[in-house]
This record gives structure tokens, C-alpha cells and sequence, in this order.
């Protein structure tokens, strides 16, 4: 722990009632905004915790929903392996975006009683999710999407709010005609491009590709500070 955060599970319930977890890290002194972090298809994992706490380290108040907690999903979250993989698919399988989305608008309604500005930022399936708050949540400012993987899918939503995207240029789950299908249909969008694949953002996958992840971070931080701070 950092001196000066304090992190750690709370508690968070849906509109429909439903309880769920979130992993909060507060920054040391005032933050400059509110991050609500949306987690890949492996829960709020290690590597999302562990992101929480850099994003906080960084000066944001940051908060990740557990968006498996409603599929019954495993409390520590999962790993990057075969299995993990499967699991993480079969829990996503029972979950609908829109259920997933009535977690997202608690987690955003927490950071949001924090009168700071709130933003989104998702990694895969949170990506999709990130994406779509954008689009139908009024209470965000801004919002960050890495890899999502079915943002195309709902390329004809138009964002509130303003939108910053990452793909990697080699990802086998979004093929590059996608990415340009946002682009067309979404102009006003700003779109970045790696030398990469799915997941480079994730330090413990082998899909980690070191120089993308800085670039994007790099990126992230000054399109935040553009729009969120206080």
C-alpha cells in the first residue's frame, strides 16, 4: 500500500436490487477525478486491483465493479490461463450487457456522490461496457475503451461524452475492418492504433507488449486530465 491511499472491497447495489462488490483505491490529497474501472473477462482480478491502485498512486479516485459478483463469480477474480479463459466466458455468458451496465450506473452513482467528475475506463468486454456508458450514462464526463471487443457492434450509439479508444493492430478477437467501421461511423472519436494484440495492456499476460502499454497510458492520462480534472 501507498502511503496516503486507502483501498479495498466495499459494498455497491443496482437499481434491480442487486448487491455487489467494488474494489476501491483513494488517491493521496484531493483527486482529480473519478475513475470507475470495468474489468476484463477474468473479474476484478489482481491485475484490475492492481490498476486501481496505480490509477490512485496517479491522483484519480478509482472503483472496480465486480460484474461477475451477479453471474456468481469467484471473489478473488481469475487467472490467465486455458481454464480461467473458459470460466471467464462461461460466467460472461450468463450475464446480458445491460445487466452488466445496472453494476456499471452503481459504481458510477458512488464516484459520482463524490462530486468529482466520473469517468469510465475498460479493458475487453468493459471496453464494450465503457463504450456504452458513454453513450447512455449522463452522469460521466469522459470515457477510456481498450480492446473492446464488441464496441463495433454498437458503433451506430453516439457518445455523450468525449471518447478515447486503444486497439492493437494484430488483435485476432477484433479484426481491423471493425476498428474502421467505429472510425467511419464515429468520427469525432479518437482512435489509436498499436503495433499489438488483444490484451497489451495486462502485465501478466503474454500478449504484454511494454512500449503500447506506455504509449496508451501516456495517452490515457492526458486525455483524463483534458476532461476530468478538478
Amino acid at each position: 500500500m501507498i502511503a496516503g491511499e486507502e483501498m479495498g472491497w466495499i459494498g455497491l447495489k443496482a437499481q434491480d436490487g442487486q448487491a455487489l462488490r467494488a474494489w476501491e483505491a483513494k488517491a493521496e490529497g484531493k483527486p482529480q477525478g473519478a475513475l470507475v474501472v470495468l474489468q476484463e473477462i477474468f473479474g476484478v482480478n489482481a491485475h484490475i486491483r492492481a490498476l486501481c491502485d496505480r490509477y490512485a498512486a496517479h491522483g484519480w479516485h478509482a472503483l472496480a465493479p465486480s460484474l461477475f459478483d451477479r453471474a456468481g463469480g469467484p471473489s478473488a477474480g481469475l487467472g490467465y490461463q486455458a481454464g480461467d479463459m473458459a470460466q471467464g466466458r462461461a460466467l460472461k455468458g450468463r450475464l446480458t450487457d445491460e445487466q452488466a451496465l445496472l453494476d456499471v450506473n452503481a459504481a458510477v452513482d458512488h464516484a459520482s456522490a463524490t462530486d468529482l467528475p466520473v469517468a469510465v475506463i475498460g479493458f475487453c468486454w468493459g471496453g464494450t461496457l465503457a463504450w456504452l456508458s458513454a453513450c447512455r450514462n449522463p452522469k460521466l464526463t469522459a470515457a477510456v475503451a481498450y480492446y473492446g471487443t464488441n464496441i463495433a457492434g454498437y458503433r451506430t450509439e453516439t457518445p455523450r461524452v468525449p471518447v478515447l479508444l486503444h486497439f492493437g493492430e494484430h488483435d485476432t478477437h477484433i479484426p481491423q475492418a471493425d476498428v474502421q467501421a467505429i472510425a467511419d461511423a464515429q468520427p469525432q472519436v479518437r482512435i489509436h492504433r498499436y503495433d499489438a494484440g488483444h490484451g497489451f495492456n495486462c502485465d501478466e499476460r503474454p500478449a504484454f507488449h511494454a512500449s503500447s502499454a506506455a504509449l496508451a497510458a501516456d495517452r490515457t492520462f492526458a486525455f483524463l486530465k483534458e476532461h476530468l480534472s478538478c
